[in-house]
């Protein structure tokens, strides 16, 4: 960045300084050539004068003299009396506009190409009182000339201020790219730099933010699937160990060994959960959309539900109509799924649970109600992270791995649909899965 701005600076200051050295250039050499014309009016005016009082004589007197005029005496009616160059073949010059002005106003100039001498001249003529007309010329590479041997001084000029502009140019470029250098990655927003860079920074900050917030889940997330993991295997290797030890009755092996048996259920659910859970977050569920029944859907859900609804003496109840929607069956049939088996988790005894599926104004929609232990208002937007629980011992004495929300906030999220959760506690909660692509907040009360 530096460099280009150097660059682009030392471009500009050499395209400037040229230009200016050309403009000044040909601003002298229009002013040497005003000044020239100026000159060559007064010679004329001198040359006519001698002329007048001395006769064509005079003339013949100059010749000789070694200065680059040209000196010409025309007749009245064009004819070349006389001319400083003497072997040229001169034609009648009635016809030339510096003879016809001076015949009409008394004087006349021209600047104009000489078929004679084959090269530009300024002509300047006087009429003389006799009536003949005296012209004289000069070429115009005199001053041309003249304008030239100011080149050397301005090329000087010009390499001058073209070096003061390279060291100026780095410089500025220096002050220029110092804010940007020295700017905290880590606090943008403390940096003092450049108000248009703003916006860029305020990014970067949202940016770490972000990070931040990701590095800190995954270091959550990691030491709840060690806590999670260890739990498990702890009690699997004490009684493993008391069995290898001989202390068991005959008679408690059986219990030993189911115990054993319910850590490593528990412990294989964990890990199936963990590893869906991973594959949701990179989008390696590579599912076929297809038309569901999301009645039918739900019935199934709630029929494979039922003896585990039982066993924890909970009533449930399907509701609604039928209703379609285009979605990957898998990845709702597991959103529904996980929210049901929530709700008869954290429900209370003889309670119940409600699934209803149906249509509505904006599309199809499931909701799931219980009459469960509820939801703090302060946590409801902390239910779908991972491992969370609000109620911590109801959950180990359930076995719950605390990613079941998270899951079916994440198949939600696949199949374009949003979850609204509405909870009071100690009187239930009510989970209404979306399947409208309307924007709205991924939680709110519904009460």
């Amino acid at each position: 960045m530096k460099k280009k701005i150097q660059r682009i600076m030392i471009l500009f200051i050499t395209v400037t300084l040229v230009i200016s050295y050309l403009l000044m250039f040909l601003l002298a050499y229009a002013r040497i050539r005003d000044i020239a014309q100026e000159n060559l009016r007064n010679e004329a005016a001198y040359f006519s004068a001698i002329v007048n009082r001395f006769g064509d004589e005079a003339l013949t007197a100059m010749d000789g003299t070694g200065t680059d005029l040209r000196i010409t005496l025309i007749s009245q009616d064009g004819d070349v009396l006389y001319d400083t160059d003497e072997d040229a073949k001169l034609e009648n010059h009635a016809d030339r506009p510096e003879f016809q002005k001076a015949l009409k106003n008394g004087s006349g100039s021209s600047v104009r190409r000489s078929d004679t001498m084959g090269v530009d001249l300024f002509y300047c003529a006087v009429r003389l009182e006799d009536g003949t007309v005296l012209r004289i010329a000069r070429p115009v590479r005199s001053a041309l000339f003249t304008a030239l041997q100011f080149l050397p001084l301005m090329g000087l000029l010009l390499a001058g201020m073209l070096l003061v502009g390279v060291r100026y140019s780095r410089r500025k470029a220096d002050e220029l790219v110092r804010p940007i250098n020295e700017l905290k990655v880590d606090e943008p927003l403390s940096s003092d730099t450049y108000e248009e860079l703003r916006p860029l920074l305020v990014r970067i900050d949202e940016q770490n933010k972000a990070k931040d917030a990701v590095a800190n889940m995954r270091k959550e997330f990691t030491a709840n699937v060690s806590h999670e993991l260890k739990t498990p295997l702890t009690s699997i290797s004490g009684y493993a160990e008391i069995m290898k030890d001989g202390l068991v009755k005959a008679q408690d092996v059986p219990d030993f060994a189911n115990r054993i048996y319910r850590e490593s259920q528990r412990m294989i659910t964990l890990v199936e959960d963990i590893i869906k859970l991973s594959r949701l977050d990179e989008g390696e569920m590579e599912e076929i959309e297809e038309d569901l029944d999301l009645f039918d859907l739900c019935r199934e859900i709630c029929d494979n539900l039922v003896p585990y609804a039982e066993k924890h003496c909970v009533r449930m109840e399907l509701k609604g109509s039928i209703c379609h929607v285009t979605a990957a069956r898998r990845l709702v049939q597991e959103m529904i799924m996980n929210i049901v088996d929530n709700a008869i988790r954290y429900n209370k005894p003889n309670g119940s649970v409600t699934v209803w599926a149906g249509g509505t104004i904006g599309g199809a929609r499931v909701v799931v109600t219980d009459t469960g232990i509820g939801i703090p208002e302060d946590q409801l937007d902390r239910i779908f992270e991972r491992f969370y629980r609000v109620d911590k011992s109801h959950s180990r004495e359930t076995g719950g791995t605390g990613l079941g929300l998270s899951i079916a906030k994440h198949s939600a999220e696949l199949c374009h649909a949003r979850i609204y959760v509405s909870s009071r506690l100690g009187e239930g909660t009510r989970m209404e899965i979306d399947f409208d692509e309307s924007e709205r907040p991924l939680h709110k009360d519904l009460t």
